[in-house]
């Protein structure tokens, strides 16, 4: 059987992709975790081995190192960008992904790993890799690095390494976000959809044009996949394509809830805040071979229906 390593895999993105790796009949999934982001809950319908520790645990590196695993998929971060201890978002983003690169390394395991559209800052689009990258706060900087330092493994590491630098992500799995600890990380869709379900006021930053690569969470997790099954290294965008602005998703919610709302515009208080992100996807088909195939209206329409169903958990894996 094939067996794969999924850090950070309590979390949106990687319980998606242990959900769909379970689906096949050959492959068998270990996810670790430290649970300060995570939520068990998303665990509930996967049939795997799950392990409370850090991505740099001793144990699990020599387990890669020994070359026990198909691959590795590495979701751990702190992703809330809002945090501005340097030194802990470096400890926990940087140096950690070092110790998985070197134990990668050491077996030829092939290592996906989660980048981010926040190394690019408020760069103009649309965002191309190698091209303005200019993070503005420290969480973007973090992913910069784990890049620059991947780049330094290509040459010596045979199984390969594909960095996803990963735009606005939505879609099933994120709920945790919404209702941890009062936690706003939850994509724009689940927030605007939470407040339209309360009947309470919706909210844009003035005055609702600011324009985001939003992507859903089916074609992330199909990038993962393309990326691990693939044999090149490097760095991958991995959104739409497509820049739309906030007023677009009020409008799509609108229609899938029968519903028309009168937005309240209100001043954005973050100097760091990015106006316009949109994926250049060159590299990516270079890489990859692969395309997003869910527009902003298709995969919009998806959760909702999902929401409205009560379903919260992974796509693959739905849980009440």
């Amino acid at each position: 059987m094939k067996r794969y390593v999924i850090t950070g895999g309590a979390g949106f993105i990687g319980s998606n992709i242990a959900a769909t790796l379970l689906r096949q009949s050959d492959t068998d999934v270990v996810i670790v975790d430290d649970f300060s982001s995570g939520d068990w809950r998303n665990l509930i319908p996967l049939d795997c081995e799950v392990r409370a520790a850090d991505c740099d645990d001793p144990h699990l590196l020599a387990e890669i190192a020994a070359g026990e695993y198909h691959g590795v998929f590495h979701e751990a971060a702190i992703t809330d960008t809002t945090v501005m201890d340097q030194r802990r978002m470096v400890e926990v983003n940087t140096n950690a992904f070092k110790s998985l690169l070197e134990a990668t390394a050491a077996s030829s395991t092939r290592l996906v790993y989660a980048s981010s559209a926040g190394t690019y800052g408020n760069s103009a689009a649309p965002n191309a890799i190698g091209r303005g990258e200019q993070p503005e706060n420290i969480y973007g900087f973090s992913k910069l690095a784990m890049d620059r330092i991947a780049s330094r493994f290509y040459a010596r590491h045979h199984g390969g390494i594909v960095g996803l630098r990963y735009f606005n992500v939505y879609g099933p799995g994120e709920h945790h976000k919404h209702e941890r600890n009062g936690n706003n990380t939850a994509s724009m869709m689940l927030q605007l959809y939470m407040k339209a379900k309360a009947g309470e006021q919706l909210r844009l930053f003035k005055y609702g044009e600011q324009q985001r690569d939003f992507v859903y969470i089916r074609d992330v997790i199909d990038a993962n996949l393309e990326a691990m099954n693939g044999t090149l290294s490097g760095v991958c965008n991995v959104g739409s394509g497509r820049a739309r602005c906030f007023n677009d998703a009020v409008t799509i919610l609108g229609d899938a809830l029968g519903q028309s709302f009168d937005v309240e515009y209100f001043d954005n208080p973050f100097s760091f805040y990015q106006m316009h992100t949109e994926a250049d996807l060159s590299e990516t088909q270079r890489i990859l071979d692969w395309q997003p195939t869910c527009t902003l209206e298709t995969g919009m329409r998806d959760y909702i229906q999902r929401l409205e169903l009560g379903q919260r958990g992974p796509l693959d894996g739905v849980h009440d």
